[in-house]
């Protein structure tokens, strides 16, 4: 597979390491570039991998909780620009099918699509209508519900593009705010060790082991450097494990521990996460033109 320059332009900007490395790297593993950020951080070679903090796409998340505070519903509608997604129209769109969620707890994206709104039209056909109205794609990307029987659902909105809805077990208001504000800002996986999956354990088990080797030092030394690698690496992914962003100096668990609460779940939705949005480079389709590609 022929290497190409946006392919290296992508690793340089995901990796922080050098131009020849990037190709290096990207010819051994065939133009994967996952594969390549991987044999990268086994080698010492990528300075960081900045995709999870990339947002390629407009649109807003809204959070609906219900009047008991019991449940919550949180959703996610695309646009193509951050204009479109101050519009009116589609912010109530995007309201109206929040509430929709939470009434009806639709099963998929297909079977609340085909729900009524209060005008009568399904999801779909005011969806259709605005983006004729419009004249910009709009998508119903995902959506979510989340309750707590034991306790209350919390939750914490960072202007339209970031969204937290936490089930929260004790505790009260000022807390669970506090909670979903930290999950906003930290991006934990999950809430605990327990809830880490065992191939990303492993996978990161494997790539600290590499590192390490490279070092030189005596297997028991490795082993005994990968178990506190992996102790902090557990503490940086875990919402129990990290620092509370508004006193550093305690976990989450601990302020948790102190309130008598506890998180039974928690979700968080940003914004086009995990979407490749298209960069449009004029000056290079001209040349392209030009030289007849």
């Amino acid at each position: 597979m022929a290497i190409t320059a946006s392919m290296v332009k992508e690793l340089r900007e995901r990796t922080g390491a050098g131009m020849m490395d990037c190709k290096k790297m990207l010819t051994e593993t065939g133009g994967d570039i996952e594969a390549a950020i991987e044999l990268m951080r086994k080698s010492g070679a990528a300075k960081a991998d900045k995709k999870s903090g990339r947002v390629a796409a407009d649109g807003k998340v809204v959070i609906t909780v219900s009047d008991d505070g019991k449940e919550a519903s949180i959703v996610e509608v695309n646009c193509e620009t951050d204009f479109v997604a101050k519009d009116e129209n589609f912010i109530n769109f995007v309201n109206a099918v929040g509430a929709r969620v939470l009434a009806d707890k639709p099963a998929d994206i297909d079977a609340l699509s085909a729900l009524p709104l209060d005008s009568g039209e399904t999801v779909e056909e005011v969806r259709a209508g605005l983006v004729a109205k419009i004249g910009e794609n709009m998508k119903v990307r995902r959506f979510e519900i989340i309750s707590s029987d034991a306790g209350e659902v919390y939750s914490y909105s960072h202007g339209v593009r970031i969204g937290v809805a936490v089930a929260l077990k004790g505790g009260d208001e000022a807390l669970g705010k506090d909670i979903a504000m930290h999950i906003a800002a930290s991006r934990p996986m999950c809430i605990s060790e327990e809830g880490v999956p065992e191939d990303t354990l492993a996978k990161e088990k494997e790539i600290l082991i590499a590192q390490a080797e490279g070092s030189g030092k005596p297997m028991e030394i490795i082993e005994k450097m990968v178990e506190g690698r992996m102790r902090k690496y557990l503490a940086e992914i875990t919402l129990v494990g990290q620092p509370f962003v508004k006193d550093p100096d305690q976990t989450i668990g601990k302020l948790l521990k102190d309130a008598g609460a506890e998180v039974t779940s928690f979700v968080r939705y940003e914004v086009g996460e995990g979407i490749e949005k298209k960069q449009e480079d004029f000056a290079a389709e001209v040349m392209a033109q030009v030289k007849g590609d």
